[in-house]
């Protein structure tokens, strides 16, 4: 009974359809037609013109992005749980040739304005210090916790102003998007984020995410890079099908809102004494003894143990409700 990681969860059905569809000769590498279809279906999506790419990874996403907005010298600030500090190896510094991560503290990895600007602050104009560039952000967070449009537009007003570029870390952008309601555009151009990476491995996809550029202009070195970096594939329609698969009929949001669910149901078991956060989104930070997680898993539940005291639950798009009930009921049992 799976609760490790979203990562592992197969890949939905309609994925694997598009993906024999798109089994015929075309064009190499993005000039295919199902590739070409990508810029006018995430413009659709997001309610104006934007550039949309694909690449294998939510890494090369995050870092291609950065690269064009994060010169070798500058900085760029970020929670100091975030991803691309904690969980892509140097990848950040790697892809832009230098440029430092600013760690900041925020509750449940959110970034607040306030801590933003004083961060700002504590660094010189001089050429003895490293000017922060960029700021970036993720959205659900790494605790599983979701910004809300107002909380994006406030980071996004203070980088304007600080002459700040804005990226999203949007791994998990479907599962902040179910929960809050938003109209994803709320969520990032119209609060002045400028480059989003899309989730859709974790969310039902095999092998494919995109890389939005809200001003297509600022994308226009990006296919050189991707291509530097060993991400061009040679039959990329195979990814351009992915992603147009699950943007059809909104299936990357229903496919998150029964993430969301079975990670909701699991959060009313757990109780607000056992929560470290807020359940926002499909992963879960639970208070437990070794003791306790012991039982669980001779149980066969399968999570990840996150330190001392403490376990983590993920649940997926195609979360089994027997197991969700199952795990549930051994949780209000312990």
């Amino acid at each position: 009974m799976r609760f490790f990681s979203d990562n592992a969860a197969p890949v939905c059905s309609q994925v694997l359809e598009a993906l024999a569809k798109a089994n015929h000769v075309d064009t190499a590498y993005d000039g295919d037609a199902l590739s070409e279809r990508l810029d006018g279906a995430f413009s659709d999506l997001f309610g104006r013109q934007v550039r949309a790419l694909w690449v294998t990874t939510g890494t090369a996403a995050n870092c291609l992005g950065l690269a064009a907005l994060c010169p070798p010298h500058g900085a760029i600030l970020c929670h100091e749980m975030a991803h691309i500090e904690v969980d892509e190896a140097g990848a950040p510094g790697f892809f832009t040739h230098g440029a430092k991560l600013t760690l900041l503290p925020g509750h449940g990895a959110k970034l607040t304005p306030e801590v933003v600007k004083e961060a700002c602050g504590r660094v010189r104009d001089d050429v003895h210090q490293v000017q922060p560039a960029a700021l970036s952000i993720t959205n659900a967070t790494e605790y599983g916790l979701c910004y809300s449009p107002d909380e994006v537009a406030a980071l996004g007003e203070l980088a304007k102003r600080r002459g700040l570029s804005f990226h999203l870390d949007g791994a998990r952008f479907a599962n902040a998007v179910a929960f809050t309601g938003a109209d994803p555009a709320d969520l990032t151009w119209r609060a002045g984020v400028e480059v989003m990476s899309f989730g859709f491995v974790k969310n039902g996809g095999m092998n494919a995410e995109a890389l939005i550029f809200f001003d297509p202009a600022k994308a226009e070195a990006v296919p050189r890079l991707r291509k530097r970096a060993g991400h061009l594939l040679s039959k990329g329609r195979y990814l351009a099908a992915q992603i147009l698969a699950m943007l059809e009929n909104d299936l990357w949001l229903s496919n998150a809102r029964a993430a969301n669910a079975a990670a909701a149901a699991l959060a009313e078991a757990c109780g607000p004494e056992r929560l470290v956060y807020p359940v926002e989104a499909n992963e879960l930070f639970v208070r437990m003894t070794s003791d306790e997680a012991a039982s669980l898993m001779n149980q066969g539940f399968d999570f990840y143990d996150w330190g001392p005291g403490e376990v983590r639950f993920v649940t997926s798009w195609d979360q089994d409700m027997a197991s969700v009930a199952k795990l549930a009921a051994a949780i209000r049992a312990l």
